[in-house]
C-alpha cells in the first residue's frame, strides 16, 4: 500500500521554518535540501523550501508561491503506482526515476483537481516506510 511520507513547504526562510519546526513541534533536522532543511517526526518528512526567483513546479505562473506545493507518497513499485494515477485521471507533470539507490527522487503528477503531488521508491530523507500502529489501549476498568 502507498503511504503518505512527504509535504513539501514553500517557505520564506527555511532556516527559520526549521527553527520554528523544531522548537513547536519538537522535529529534528534529517538534512540539507537544495533549497533548505529536511525535518522529520521519525515517520513523516516535511521539505522546508525557498525557491526564490525559480519556478515552482506546478505553479510556474505563480510568483512568490508560499505553503505546501504539494505531498509525497511512497510507493512499493513505481511503473504500477504510475498505471493507477493515469487510470483514476491524474496527468505526468515531471520528473523520472533514478536507478542510484543513494538518490532520493520524485516523479511530480496532478490530481484531477489540479494537485500537484509526487510518487518514489526510494522514500525521503527522515521518513520511514512502514509504521507500528499503536495497539489498543485497554478499557479502563471502574470499581
Amino acid at each position: 500500500m502507498e503511504k503518505l511520507r512527504h509535504i513539501a513547504l514553500s517557505v520564506s526562510d527555511p532556516e527559520a521554518a526549521a527553527t520554528f519546526f523544531e522548537q513547536a513541534f519538537g522535529m529534528t533536522r534529517a538534512g540539507r535540501a537544495m533549497r533548505g532543511w529536511y525535518m522529520t517526526d521519525g515517520v513523516m518528512n516535511v521539505a522546508l523550501l525557498n525557491f526564490k526567483d525559480e519556478a515552482v513546479p506546478g505553479y510556474e505562473k505563480l510568483k512568490d508561491v508560499r505553503g505546501v506545493i504539494h505531498f509525497g507518497m511512497w510507493v512499493d513499485n513505481l511503473e504500477e503506482a504510475e498505471k493507477k494515477v493515469i487510470a483514476a485521471g491524474g496527468t505526468y507533470l515531471t520528473g523520472r526515476k533514478e536507478t542510484d539507490p543513494n538518490v532520493f527522487y520524485e516523479v511530480k503528477y496532478r490530481t484531477p483537481d489540479g494537485i500537484v503531488f509526487d510518487i518514489t521508491e526510494s522514500g525521503w530523507k527522515g521518513a520511514v516506510k512502514h509504521v507500528q500502529p499503536v495497539e489498543e489501549a485497554e478499557p479502563q476498568k471502574t470499581a
